[in-house]
């Protein structure tokens, strides 16, 4: 039924929590699981702000940050890769920079998934009640379906 399955992951608890839905859809007949780690844009620009306090060149300092974010991305994905592979799956890992929720949605396109599984984090005083704002957005521009775990 759902083929080719986007888990896109920010490597939170929720996000952890989503890829056991992932592993059951395999064992329910999945062919392909593509693995995204989105690098937020705006979350890089607000770190580099600390850089001019340390009296480094802001440039230099964004280079840096996201050449760590994307190590540490790649090192996390290659894990959840070795635990999703099987041999009747094919399993990639892609890391993509932007905002997140557009990435997401643009990603599932492209790759034509049949399902999008991410994980919420929920907000605030009404948290059982919320989903994550990249999850609401998601759910609000794709196509494609979308099961939310939290």
């Amino acid at each position: 039924m759902f083929s080719k399955i986007l888990y896109p992951t920010d490597f939170s608890e929720p996000s952890k929590k989503a890829i056991r839905y992932v592993k059951k859809l395999r064992e329910g007949g999945t062919k392909e699981i593509v693995i995204l780690h989105v690098i937020d844009e705006h979350e890089l620009l607000m770190m580099i702000e600390g850089c001019g306090w340390l009296g480094k060149d802001p440039a230099e300092c964004l280079d840096e940050i996201e050449k760590k974010h994307r190590e540490m991305a790649e090192k996390e994905l290659n894990k959840i890769k070795k635990k999703l592979m099987s041999e009747e799956v094919k399993v990639k890992t892609q890391i993509e920079k932007g905002t997140p929720f557009k990435k997401i949605v643009e990603i599932a396109e492209r790759e034509k998934v049949s399902l999008i599984v991410m994980g919420s984090h929920g907000k605030g005083v009404l948290k059982e009640l919320l989903i994550g704002s990249v999850s609401e957005n998601v759910i609000r521009h794709t196509k494609k379906p979308v099961l939310i775990v939290r």
